[in-house]
């Protein structure tokens, strides 16, 4: 009995020994496979518990004028963010930092949406964070766990205002441009270009994100910022040359009058844009590191809206300078010559049918030959001019001189002009039958169904400063489909030119003249249905030798005279140099005329607000 006793004993003894070795199999195969096979997953995702990535933002490309001058560039600067395990306690933290730096309900909200949009990057607090604030910071470490404080570049715009719709502004992408995929290799925190130069060359300024890490403990608390591995240093956007004339940009802006909205841009004959300035303006650099909602608000709520660039995307009736227009579509057709007279004298307007349709001068121009109606701006006569063409000729002339089109300028946001391509525009608008020659005279004298962009009037004048070839202005790269030709002869050129140089020696825009620069140019009186009319002033100099365009429009400010002095000195500031502009306050000369045209059949078609050092480009920048 005792032998078989033992014999048991000795039996499970083995199977223990067995079953323990079998155990210890398993165990040293799954650590083998841990180890040895999965070691390299195990050890990244261990050290993804342990390391959190930090974007990197890549300093962009500096943005210069043709001189070396900077519009924009990059300096150091430093960023604020939290890392934090949930968003209850990202809000415990929000409420001790808003206790050392100002932060208001929107802006901790906008953190608390970073953070649940990437839960395990820290939430970015501060984009753009003084050194006095990041001090303040540092020596309360201690009260803020979680605190990221690194150094990012900082964008500055040393002109600030003067540039704001030229240059634009950069900001964080969201989600839905992701979704749209409106910036290619972009991600959550990512900057971009938000208007203007900074958003139409956003791909070539922006250059690659990197990454650093900083280590955090099993609860996601942070550790250390530095060392925790090695960094992907970010890239470097590239910089770009345009054509602006900053000393011409800032001297248009320190001239512009104070409280009036409008625009003014220059363009070489060759197409180059040497300014491009719109008011009321914004100051980007309010938008480095994320405006805060308070300021945001108070931009959008703005009633004279200082996002919207009035050079490219407010749309007037044209006025006077559209008069051109029908003279060249005239001139083209064989109608008139410069010499040619109408019917009917100029006695304060033109009777046609019932009702009489003014002219600017009430005592009326009397006869007047073409050169002399641009001269004097007179309406009777194109009024007459405009019934010769017809309706079809002038609409079908209006679209192949590109009155209805965009310029092609490369800056976001232009609008397209507003212009019937055909007669069949008015069947649908009034209904067939329903008008009558009365939009021919009111399209005469630019007005009625006609609004455009002050570029696009500019592109025309170009055409007429630079033999009749209408060039697609730039601003950095030129286009290839550059040309439009007017169809008129060089005498009919030359005509037209004679025909501006009148109206600033003996016409409209006398009192701008001067003896030293000949200047050819055309006022314009539009009329506004939301008030005071628009005055409008385009001109070229020199007259025989054209070197630049210069277009203004300001709103409600009833006659071209009031910004043909503006426009003037501009030219002279960039043709003659700082010391001709003069510093003497601009005497404005409002001649005895009343608002131009009847426009009882024209619809609203205006926009809607009726709508000093700077450093140098380094000798190594591309």
């Amino acid at each position: 009995m005792k032998e078989f006793q033992s014999y048991r004993m000795q039996e499970r003894s083995t199977q223990a020994q067995w079953i323990v070795l079998a155990a210890f199999a398993v165990l040293i195969g799954a650590f083998f496979r841990t180890q040895v096979i999965q070691y390299e997953r195990y050890r990244l995702r261990a050290q993804n518990n342990r390391l959190r990535p930090v974007p990197m933002a890549p300093p962009r490309g500096a943005i210069y004028d043709r001189h070396g001058l900077v519009i924009a560039e990059t300096v150091p600067g430093y960023s604020v963010a939290l890392l934090a395990s949930s968003v209850d306690s990202l809000r415990q933290v929000l409420e001790r930092l808003r206790t050392i730096v100002p932060l208001d309900s929107g802006d901790i909200q906008g953190v608390v949406g970073h953070f649940l949009l990437a839960r395990y990057q820290p939430a970015v607090v501060l984009g753009s964070a003084t050194l006095e604030e990041v001090s303040k910071l540092e020596e309360r470490r201690a009260m803020l766990p979680g605190l990221v404080i690194q150094s990012e570049p900082r964008r500055v715009y040393p002109l600030g205002k003067a540039v704001a719709h030229l240059v634009g502004y950069v900001g964080e992408v969201t989600e839905a441009d992701l979704d749209a995929n409106r910036y290619q290799n972009a991600r959550l925190g990512t900057l971009v270009g938000r208007s203007g130069l900074e958003q139409e060359y956003d791909d070539s300024l922006r250059g690659s994100p990197g990454v650093r890490y900083i280590e955090v403990d099993a609860r996601g608390r942070l550790v250390r910022e530095e060392g925790a591995a090695p960094a992907l240093l970010p890239l470097q956007g590239h910089s770009l040359v345009t054509t602006i004339d900053l000393p011409l940009q800032q001297f248009i802006d320190s001239i512009w009058p104070v409280g009036v909205r409008g625009s003014m841009v220059a363009v070489t004959p060759q197409g180059e844009i040497r300014a491009l300035y719109s008011m009321p303006s914004y100051d980007p650099n309010d938008f480095i590191g994320g405006i805060s909602a308070k300021e945001w608000r108070e931009l959008n709520e703005d009633k004279a809206v200082p996002l919207y660039d009035r050079a490219v995307q407010a749309r007037y009736p044209p006025g006077s300078p559209f008069k051109l227009a029908i003279a060249a579509m005239a001139l083209r057709r064989g109608i008139v010559d410069f010499t040619s007279k109408m019917p009917e004298p100029c006695r304060g307007g033109l009777q046609y049918g019932n009702r009489f349709f003014r002219c600017w001068k009430p005592a009326g121009h009397g006869y007047l030959d073409l050169t002399s109606a641009i001269a004097q701006s007179c309406d009777a006569y194109f009024y007459q001019l405009g019934l010769r063409l017809g309706l079809d000729a002038i609409t079908k002339d209006g679209v192949l001189l590109g009155f209805k089109d965009k310029t092609g300028v490369d800056i976001v946001n232009e609008v397209s002009n507003l212009f019937p391509s055909s007669p069949a525009y008015f069947d649908r608008v009034y209904g067939p039958r329903n008008w009558s020659n009365a939009v021919v005279l009111n399209l005469s004298i630019g007005q009625g169904e006609n609004a455009q962009t002050m570029m696009n009037m500019l592109k025309f004048y170009q055409a007429l400063a630079s033999g009749g070839k209408a060039v697609t202005p730039y601003i950095v790269h030129p286009h290839k489909e550059q040309t439009r030709d007017l169809g008129l002869t060089e005498a009919q050129l030359e005509g037209l030119r004679k025909a501006l140089i009148a109206v600033v020696e003996r016409g409209t825009a006398a009192a701008s003249r001067h003896t030293d620069l000949q200047v050819a140019g055309k006022t314009g009186t539009a009329e506004n249905a939301h008030g005071k009319p628009h005055a409008w002033f385009i001109a070229f100099a020199p007259a025989d030798k054209p070197q630049i365009v210069i277009g203004g429009v300001m709103e409600n400010m009833g006659h071209g005279t009031f910004v043909a002095p503006y426009v003037v000195r501009a030219i002279r500031r960039y043709i003659l140099g700082p010391d001709s502009a003069g510093k003497a306050p601009i005497r404005v000369i409002v001649p005895d005329e009343s608002a131009p045209g009847q426009l009882d059949l024209t619809p609203d078609t205006s926009s809607a607000a009726g709508i000093d050092s700077l450093p140098l480009r380094p000798q190594t920048s591309p």
